[in-house]
C-alpha cells in the first residue's frame, strides 16, 4: 500500500521514561509504515535538556510556531531531589510550562470514551473537557526559603513611579515565600479561547476561581471572563448554551453530580489537578487527550498523563509492563488530523480517524491494557488473559490499521 504523503513537516518532541519507550513503538508501528512524513525532531528527554541548558525546549517551541503543529511525548519536570539523582545542572522548569509560555496557549483536555469502559463517576454520561490556563501562576513563580526572622514584602515599581510595598509576612523563624504573576492580556486570551471552544463544540462553559479569598488576583480572572462572556452572549443564546461562574470548591462538588457535556475552564494549577481527576473518573489517566492552542492558531498535542515512572522501573528490571498507550496514540492522531486540516490533505485527516477507530475497536473487542481490565473486572488483579502487555496492545492496533 502506498504511503500517504504529509505535505508539511510535523514537529516531534520526544520525552522521558516509559512514555519514551511507548513513543518509539507508536512511531515505528503506527505512523512511519503508513505515512510519508517529515518529522522535525527535538529530544526533550531530561538528559538532553540538561546538556543543552534547556535550549532544546525553546527551539521546539519556535519550531511549532514555525510549522503550526507539534506532537509531544510526556516529560519529567525534575524536583530538587531529582537534580542529585540525575546529576543535573539545576532543577529545570516544566517543559510544558515553557511551551505554554512561548506559545501563549490554552490547554484543552478531553477524555477518550469507549463504550465498554465504565466511568468511576456514575452520573458522567458525556465528556467533560478541561480548559486550562496555560500561563503564569505557580508554573512560573519565584520562590525563596526564609532562613530566619525577617520581613517579606511584595514590591512593585511602576515605570517612572515610586515603589509600592506590601508586607507579606513578618517571619519570627524559618519559612518559605512565593511570588506569582499573570497578565490581563493572557487572561483575556484564555477567556476568548474557552468561549470559542464552547461555541465550536456547542457545550456549556463553566469557569471557577476562589475570588472570595483572592480578592484581587482571582477577581481579575472572574472580571475578564464576565466581560468576554457578555460580548458573546448572543451567540451562546442562539446555540442554547450558557456561561456560568462558580467558586472552585462549588465547581468540584457539582461536577461529580453532573452528566457532563461541558467545558470546565480552570486556572493553571486547578486545570492541572482537575484534568487528572476527570481522566480517572472516566476510566484511566491513559485515556485523556491534551492540546495546547495558541491565539494565532498553533497546536501542540500530547497525552495528559506523566511519564509512568513505576512502569519504566519495571521495564528496566525486565519485568512485564502493561502501560496504556491510548492517549499517546491519540496525541499523534490529533496532530495528524490538524496537520491534514491545515494543509487541506483529506487523506491525512482520514488516516488520523482510522488510527482512533483501530484503537477503540481493539478495546471494544476486549483487547486492552491492565488498567482498563481492572475497571471492567472491578479488581486490582484482573485475570491475566483479560489484558495484553505494552507492546502487545500496539501490535494489535497495527494489525487492525493494516487490515
Amino acid at each position: 500500500m502506498a504511503k500517504i504523503h504529509v505535505k508539511t513537516p510535523l514537529v516531534e518532541l520526544d520525552g522521558d521514561e516509559m512514555t519514551r519507550i511507548i513513543w518509539q513503538l507508536v512511531k515505528e508501528k503506527l505512523i512511519l509504515p503508513f505515512l510519508d512524513v517529515t518529522l522535525e525532531y527535538y529530544d526533550l528527554g531530561l538528559e538532553h535538556r540538561d546538556a543543552t541548558d534547556d535550549q532544546v525546549t525553546h527551539d521546539a517551541a519556535a519550531a511549532i510556531a514555525r510549522h503550526g503543529v507539534g506532537v509531544k511525548c510526556a516529560t519529567i519536570t525534575p524536583s530538587i531531589a531529582q537534580v542529585g539523582e540525575f546529576k543535573l545542572k539545576k532543577a529545570w522548569p516544566s517543559p510544558n510550562g515553557t511551551l505554554r509560555g512561548a506559545l501563549d496557549g490554552t490547554v484543552f483536555r478531553k477524555p477518550i470514551i469507549c463504550p465498554n469502559i465504565p466511568t468511576a463517576v456514575r452520573s458522567w454520561k458525556k465528556p467533560i473537557a478541561i480548559g486550562r490556563h496555560a500561563y503564569g501562576d505557580i508554573y512560573n513563580c519565584r520562590e525563596h526559603y526564609v532562613p530566619g526572622p525577617g520581613k517579606a514584602e511584595l514590591v512593585f515599581t511602576p515605570s517612572g513611579g515610586e515603589p509600592v510595598r506590601i508586607t507579606i509576612h513578618d517571619f519570627a523563624g524559618p519559612g518559605v515565600i512565593m511570588g506569582m504573576h499573570n497578565t490581563e492580556r493572557s487572561i483575556r486570551s484564555f477567556a476568548r479561547a474557552c468561549l470559542e471552544y464552547a461555541l465550536t463544540e456547542g457545550i456549556d462553559l463553566w469557569f471557577a476561581t476562589k475570588d472570595t479569598i483572592s480578592k484581587t488576583y482571582h477577581t481579575l480572572f472572574k472580571t475578564v471572563f464576565a466581560e468576554e462572556a457578555a460580548a458573546r452572549a448572543a451567540e451562546f443564546k442562539t446555540l442554547g448554551i450558557s456561561y456560568r461562574y462558580l467558586l472552585i470548591d462549588d465547581a468540584v462538588a457539582q461536577i461529580v453530580k453532573h452528566e457532563g457535556g461541558i467545558l470546565w475552564a480552570c486556572m493553571n494549577y486547578d486545570g492541572d489537578v482537575q484534568s487528572d481527576m476527570v481522566a480517572a473518573g472516566f476510566g484511566s489517566l491513559g485515556m485523556m487527550t491534551s492540546v495546547l492552542v495558541s491565539p494565532d492558531g498553533k497546536f501542540e498535542y500530547e497525552a495528559a498523563h506523566g511519564t509512568v515512572s513505576r512502569h519504566y522501573r519495571d521495564h528496566l528490571a525486565g519485568r512485564e509492563t502493561s502501560t496504556n498507550s491510548v492517549a499517546t496514540i491519540f496525541a499523534w492522531s490529533g496532530a495528524l488530523r490538524k496537520r491534514g486540516d491545515l494543509d487541506g490533505t483529506e487523506k491525512v485527516s482520514a488516516f488520523a480517524d482510522r488510527i482512533e477507530r483501530a484503537v477503540l475497536g481493539c478495546i471494544a473487542g476486549g483487547v486492552m491494557t491492565r488498567d482498563l481490565a481492572r475497571i471492567i473486572h472491578n479488581t486490582m488483579d484482573p485475570p491475566r488473559d483479560s489484558w495484553v502487555d505494552t507492546a502487545g496492545f500496539i501490535d494489535v492496533v497495527a494489525r487492525r490499521l493494516a487490515g
